[in-house]
């Protein structure tokens, strides 16, 4: 399987080529173009329990598409929901996602949901992806990606930590001086460890309170 990342950095789509018998694991409604050589199938990946977790938990499609080229070659176009950067990471183990960053991958990886326990709640929904397995893995941000490594302690605002490997944990954690929490985004990560972390330059959740007083309103009369 051969790929690139087509109009980086501001609207990137993954082109993926195919060999004959070759498969690639993507999410529901990423596909944009494709070759009539490309065969779909779709399925749950996992069964119904893992398709229902993964919809119910962390917002992600109950069903996920394999492309197969069958006969000759072909090409796959694959899009993100979000307006940001492509990342492609070379699987083998486990790596954890903030819900919606999953893209594609090889068919040796598997996607499920994973609880995330009390400290999840303050942290975009109390559950993260998983992928685990090996094989090519392509994850998307809002804005552009930026790939960390962590040595010890990093902190991070919430909302903006994208991926992270198995090696880290993280707690949650407030500013202490009162003045910053009253005025400021004070549901800060501190990841600890020793691995990679990848965080976005945008963040959805800060972009929807900035809209929100533009929003449309009923009139009063």
């Amino acid at each position: 399987m051969d790929y690139k990342l087509l109009s980086r950095p501001t609207y990137p789509a993954l082109e993926v080529t195919l060999q004959p018998g070759e498969r690639i694991v993507a999410d529901a409604g990423a596909m944009s173009w494709m070759s009539p050589s490309i065969r779909t199938e779709t399925s749950t990946r996992g069964g119904v329990m893992a398709g229902l977790s993964r919809a119910m938990l962390t917002g992600e499609s109950f069903f996920q598409n394999t492309y197969i080229a069958e006969g000759e070659p072909g090409e796959i176009g694959l899009v993100p929901g979000s307006p940001g950067d492509i990342v492609p990471y070379e699987l083998d183990g486990e790596l954890f996602l903030e819900k919606g960053a999953y893209l594609a991958s090889d068919e040796g990886v598997t996607c499920n949901s994973k609880w995330d326990g009390l400290k999840g709640l303050f942290n975009e929904g109390m559950f993260v992806l998983k992928v685990s397995g090996s094989g090519q893995l392509f994850f998307n941000c809002y804005g552009a990606a930026e790939e960390i490594e962590v040595n010890g302690d990093y902190i991070v605002d919430n909302g903006y930590a994208v991926a992270w490997e198995p090696s880290l944990t993280y707690k949650l954690t407030k500013a202490r001086k009162i003045r910053s929490f009253l005025f400021a985004d004070q549901l800060l990560m501190r990841f600890s460890g020793h691995g990679k972390l990848w965080v976005q330059s945008r963040s959805p959740r800060t972009l929807a309170s900035w809209v929100y007083p533009f929003r449309p309103q009923k009139s009063k009369n």
